[in-house]
């Protein structure tokens, strides 16, 4: 038996499925029953537990063959990640006590750069997790392909997405997240011993002006990206709610500035299959 947490999420969904797929049992770790009915119906067990709570997810992660661990992401940390660092002692301690036999976590590319950003929280679960004494996997994938559903209302309205990322022909590595799910669900029946870090990105690099033109193609009309200069980024940022916008800010400078990248050699890095054109069709249609 898997235990998942994440499953009402695109990530977890995936592995879910796939874990399904192959015939295994899955226990759904999750802080609303009502949200998971739907994987109740599919024949998943339900295990009601919130990430902070280190006897709930104990008592979840109990009798797992192996865990799936996807940390909630905060996107506006407090100074110090305090947010995160609840969850994973909650977590570190719980997987102690139940005792799996193994765990993939979910992290993220660029958790091995020593400058603090808002990737440093997968940085600091991958340090806490590295001392459990089961197996342990840490996936890094590289940027979620999927967050250009933030774009679909203005490539669509517009014909424009304004761009964080820049220069706007400067690839990056990208991934859509079934891919991510499914390379998890693969990780997670394998036996392997120690510590080990998988990177995982999609067929091909991607940027800004490859995401514009690929909305061009699912619009039907052209599309074209926009730079948002960094000097707007703080203010533009606050005035959309944020309290400590400097990690965002640094996250992006870092992939800008080509230090959040993977650890390993080019050859050890995974590549998915689902590319940029299936990820932005399929976007586009979920809007309509």
């Amino acid at each position: 038996m898997y235990a998942i947490t994440g499953i009402t999420g695109k990530v977890g969904g995936a592995l879910a499925r796939a874990l399904l797929a192959a015939g295994q049992q899955v226990r759904a770790v999750v802080r609303d029953a009502e949200r998971a009915a739907s994987w109740q119906a599919q024949g998943c067990e339900i295990a009601i537990a919130y990430m902070e709570d280190e006897s709930a997810l104990a008592a979840a992660f109990q009798g797992a063959t192996g865990v799936f661990i996807l940390p909630p992401p905060e996107f506006d940390p407090a100074p110090g990640f305090p947010e995160a660092k609840v969850v994973i002692d909650a977590v570190a301690n719980a997987l102690r006590r139940a005792k799996p036999q193994k765990v993939v976590c979910l992290s993220t590319i660029g958790a091995h750069a020593t400058e603090s950003n808002l990737l440093t929280q997968r940085t600091l679960i991958e340090q806490a997790l590295t001392h459990l004494p089961m197996p342990v996997t840490f996936l890094r994938p590289g940027w979620f392909l999927e967050n250009s559903a933030w774009d679909v209302a203005s490539a669509r309205d517009t014909g424009r997405i304004a761009s964080f990322l820049q220069p706007l022909d400067r690839v990056v590595p990208m991934v859509a997240t079934e891919d991510v799910g499914s390379l998890a669900a693969t990780l997670l029946q394998q036996t392997w011993k120690g510590v080990r870090v998988v990177e995982l990105e999609g067929p091909h690099r991607v940027s800004p002006n490859d995401i514009a033109t690929a909305f061009s193609r699912a619009l039907g009309h052209p599309v074209r990206a926009e730079v948002v200069e960094r000097a707007q980024w703080e203010s533009m940022f606050v005035s959309q709610g944020m309290k400590h916008p400097m990690p965002r800010i640094r996250m992006l400078d870092g992939f800008n500035e080509g230090w959040i990248c993977f650890e390993g050699s080019p050859d050890e890095v995974i590549r998915g299959q689902i590319d940029l054109d299936t990820v932005i069709r399929r976007l586009v249609a979920d809007a309509t």
